[in-house]
């Protein structure tokens, strides 16, 4: 019904919680499990977080450090969706309250997308956090399930604008959750695109490698190296065990180049078992899609510009914590073979090195007594 201080209000010297009054009585333990009614009230900038209390058909919320008065501080308060009423009815839309202290509220905006370069996807629900310079504490806002935000009543000037995947929901930084920072001059209006990964200050080392086929070998990392920095051949060696015998690399490839290349091969190969058909007067005819089950309403599919999304990943190389080794000679079955990487380097800057041994197993043996499926079916009868 109404919040206190009203949006767009100055108010020098309020001292009370800012209070949130709704026409319901709202469930005080509104999330599944442990939520309580702090996850769905953003207020910011604040030092030490925020005390959130309920009063049956209202809250109240406020600084633990008490409002900042002289003129200083211009407040963000955002009510989440989520609350409930008793009869379990939802807040289905965002309401954003700006208020002052003092100080003039701003007319400037920042807006923008959360993505996790990583896993090359939109982050959805990031907190985002722009802290004005020199501060040290700054405006929150939640990304939508697209992972787009925009951040408005702001005041002209440099900020720090960070994008965190919050896995804690403590809508703060971990040291152990993905984020990432880009410096805005803003004047009016700004869009910036954040590309959150994890922070690693340990360097890279190798954790196991597999032998794909006699050819090539997968080898992991307990990290995603950067791409712009590829291995070469003078930073990788394979020996061959007891006596070290090197091993000719023939190209070191990343994951994902591997996985194109392996899919042209598949596609060609397709293709050219089907012009065979074709000229053998044979047509292949694709099974029909499945039946939809029944009983399983369909979800409205997400509004996401996923062409924009495509663009943003494509402007920056993939990481990735595998690489492909392919070899001029094919490998030994029942051999063991020793790989040294030098320089290895993740998305921070930290180089590292290491050993892991390959075990190339020994080849699997073809069944020959099965009999083939259509060997199993009865001669046609001769016409007469």
């Amino acid at each position: 019904m109404s919040v206190r201080p009203e949006s767009g209000a100055v108010v020098p010297n309020w001292k009370d919680d800012a209070v949130i009054q709704f026409d319901e009585v709202i469930e005080e333990m509104p999330g599944t499990g442990p939520a309580n009614l702090a996850a769905y009230v953003l207020l910011s900038p604040t030092a030490r977080g925020m005390k959130v209390s309920w009063h049956r058909s209202s809250i109240s919320v406020k600084p633990r450090e008490g409002w900042k008065h002289g003129g200083a501080r211009v407040y963000r308060l955002e009510i989440l969706p989520g609350i409930l009423d008793l009869r379990r009815n939802r807040l289905d839309s965002a309401t954003i309250v700006l208020f002052s202290t003092g100080p003039e509220i701003g007319h400037a905006r920042i807006g923008g997308i959360a993505l996790a370069w990583v896993e090359q996807r939109v982050l959805p629900r990031a907190l985002i956090e722009a802290v004005p310079l020199p501060d040290s504490i700054g405006y929150l806002t939640l990304a939508d399930s697209g992972g787009q935000f925009n951040l408005e009543g702001l005041t002209p000037g440099r900020y720090i604008v960070y994008a965190t995947a919050d896995e804690n929901g403590d809508r703060r930084r971990g040291l152990r959750e993905p984020y990432d920072s880009t410096l805005v001059t803003l004047d009016s209006s700004s869009n910036v695109a954040l590309y959150t990964f994890l922070h690693d200050t340990v360097p890279p080392r190798l954790r196991v490698a597999t032998a794909i086929d006699s050819l090539s070998a997968r080898v992991e990392f307990t990290q995603p190296l950067d791409a712009t920095i590829p291995l070469d051949t003078t930073q990788v060696r394979v020996l061959e065990l007891p006596d070290s015998t090197p091993v000719a690399i023939a190209s070191i490839l990343t994951q994902r180049q591997y996985d194109s290349l392996t899919a042209a091969a598949a596609r060609a190969k397709a293709d050219s078992a089907a012009a065979q058909d074709t000229a053998a007067g044979r047509q292949r005819v694709a099974p029909p899609p499945g039946p939809e089950q029944p009983g399983q309403p369909r979800r409205p599919a997400l509004q996401v510009d996923t062409s924009l999304v495509r663009q943003l990943l494509a402007e920056r190389p993939v990481p990735s914590d595998r690489i492909v080794l392919t070899f001029a000679r094919a490998l030994k079955p029942e051999t063991r073979y020793l790989i040294r990487v030098t320089g290895a380097t993740n998305l921070t800057g930290r180089k590292g090195d290491g050993q892991v041994v390959l075990l190339v197993p020994k080849p699997a043996v073809a069944d020959t007594t099965r009999r083939r499926p259509d060997s199993l079916a009865p001669s046609p009868k001769p016409q007469e």
